[in-house]
């Protein structure tokens, strides 16, 4: 009789119980980058803007600049940069861990990209420009002629 009776409650037990759910929510913070940044990259962490001596993180939407002593991390840009239309200014693609540790030697490389206009933005490759548009190989020449004039200037710079 007893074993009669723990088989119904085991039984019985089975209709009450709720089966298991399972929910695996893994979520990757890759960012989706803005359409001021630069066209040709399936991935981007920070950009640093020579033009503004800034870096903005994709993933948190943050731009992080110099303040006085020390860097700052904001969600808006600094005041003296509003109105400035980010779709001309160049931008640098950087995939390291917080880049300003080593702005020395980004700004080093890549300052004398300031008031360049050459780059497109994504707002403009995928609309404005393709690859076989007159324009779009033009500006991508004069892209790549400054890139390699600033890339001797600091391959030399290292080496002296």
């Amino acid at each position: 009789m007893k074993k009669l009776f723990y088989a119904a409650l085991i039984l019985g037990g089975l209709f009450f119980v709720k089966p298991a759910e399972a929910q695996v929510n893994v979520s990757f913070n890759i960012g989706v980058q803005p359409s001021w940044g630069p066209v040709g990259y399936d991935y981007a962490r920070y950009y640093y803007m020579p033009e503004f001596d800034m870096y903005y993180d994709i993933s948190n939407r943050h731009y992080t600049y110099y303040d006085g002593r020390t860097w700052v991390s904001h969600s808006s840009i600094p005041r003296r940069y509003r109105g400035r239309d980010f779709h001309r200014t160049y931008k640098v693609v950087i995939n390291e861990s917080r880049p300003w540790r080593n702005h020395r030697n980004h700004y080093d490389r890549y300052h004398g990209y300031s008031r360049n206009y050459s780059q497109v933005a994504i707002r403009d490759g995928g609309r404005h420009y393709h690859r076989s548009d007159k324009q779009y190989r033009k500006m991508e020449k004069a892209h790549n002629k400054q890139h390699r004039k600033m890339e001797k200037r600091w391959n030399k710079g290292r080496h002296h």
